[in-house]
């Protein structure tokens, strides 16, 4: 028998059961789908990561205010008591020359207003390196000068989202805007960055030099001298992140004056941390929707070669008589592959459509990260034939060794 004749003999073998084939396949289609699902979420999840990494940068360290002790020795939280300031700054930046660039940041919350737009946005009051780590560029207009630092100059720089709310098509450089009650000069905007590794707008901000921040914008909080919020610096090589970490904890250990087992009144956090932990948790996931998808497979699988088996056992007399008129058993067997085959290639083809349009309405309608290739439905396609391949071939080969004489007497 040619490939033609087992392809038509398989086709017919299983219409002549069409609902039967059909829900022997349901495992394999629901294995192929969870399999595409799974890849595709898995690939895109790592394009997040590797987003993150490259828009917070793989050379970084951030360090934010801990818990200090309030009267009595109760602890406070970290929102209400500012234990960073500028001396640590500038303590950084001369004392590890590692450090590559290093800046302190204050921020806040604000509706800005211009003419008869307005729109509530978030503030940064920042040093010069912020814009260096943070790969912020000046798309139109200037950036901050140095007297601008110095002298809490009422200038702001505005991201592509407020640009575009408060202008429309025009820069807006050199208009005025009310950040709250202050009015401010727009000398400059920056360049679109789009949505970050965490799902946020990246353009919905402003920038002012730091100085201006803590007067102009938060003068009403009696903030300490010199505080701020956050310090940001990278390294100049990542092979250097870890002990530059180290040094850095010590430095403020002994600026801020703690005694050895006392904790911390700040927290330094190294992107490698927060690239493990989304790792690992890509990986968990990838593992369970990899579980199910191995467990459907193996179940459609065994489907298969329990129908397979049943077929066998159904049709003895016809493979007897087709050995008696000259087919040899590597015809029988290829004729039984072919239709486990069939069956597990039928199911893998509807399963790749489940699966694709499971993929898009998983990307459309939840929070994970959906990256969908061909190579995920070859994939898939792959993992289709494999199974009717392995779990039809004792079948096939059960039925090629059956006896052509004992096989005519079975009724």
């Amino acid at each position: 028998m040619n490939f033609t004749d087992i392809l038509r003999t398989a086709i017919h073998a299983l219409r002549g059961n069409w609902m039967r084939s059909a829900l022997t396949s349901l495992g394999v289609i629901i294995g192929i789908a969870a399999v595409i699902v799974m890849v595709s979420v898995g690939q895109g999840t790592q394009r997040e990561i590797d987003s993150l990494v490259s828009g917070l940068g793989s050379q970084r360290l951030d360090v934010s205010p801990g818990a200090g002790r309030g009267p009595g020795g109760a602890r406070q939280g970290a929102s209400s008591f500012y234990t960073l300031s500028e001396g640590d700054v500038d303590a950084i930046r001369s004392e590890i020359p590692e450090v590559q660039y290093v800046a302190g940041a204050l921020r806040g919350n604000t509706q800005v207003v211009f003419a008869e737009n307005n729109a509530a946005t978030s503030w940064q009051g920042v040093q010069p390196d912020w814009f260096a780590i943070n790969d912020w560029k000046i798309a139109q207009g200037d950036g901050f000068e140095a007297q601008d630092y110095s002298s809490a100059a009422k200038h702001v720089i505005i991201g592509e989202t407020v640009r575009r709310e408060l202008f429309g098509d025009d820069s807006g450089v050199g208009q005025t805007i009310r950040l709250g009650r202050v009015p401010f000069t727009v000398v400059g905007t920056l360049a679109p960055k789009g949505q970050g590794g965490f799902g946020q707008d990246q353009d919905d901000v402003l920038m002012v030099p730091l100085e201006t921040g803590r007067r102009r914008l938060l003068g009403m909080m009696g903030l300490p001298p010199s505080a701020v919020m956050q310090i940001a610096l990278t390294v100049t090589s990542a092979d250097d992140l870890d002990y530059v970490q180290g040094e850095v904890e010590a430095l403020l250990r002994q600026r801020h004056k703690i005694r050895p087992g006392d904790d911390d009144d700040f927290r330094v956090r190294n992107i490698s941390e927060i690239v493990a932990t989304r790792t690992a948790t890509t990986n968990l996931m990838s593992k369970l929707l990899g579980a199910v998808a191995t467990i459907c497979l193996v179940i459609g699988g065994i489907g298969i070669m329990n129908i397979m088996l049943v077929s066998v056992t159904e049709r003895i007399r016809e493979i007897g008589l087709r050995m008696a008129v000259g087919a040899g058993p590597s015809d029988v067997r290829r004729q039984f592959l072919a239709e486990a085959m069939l069956i597990s290639l039928i199911g893998g083809v509807i399963g790749i459509a489940i699966g694709v349009a499971g993929a898009l309405l998983v990307g459309k309608f939840s929070e994970l990260p959906v990256a969908l290739n061909g190579q995920v439905v070859a994939l898939a396609a792959v993992f289709s034939i494999s199974t009717g391949l392995f779990f039809g071939y004792y079948p096939a080969r059960k039925a090629s060794q059956l006896d052509p004489i004992e096989a005519l007497r079975q009724q």
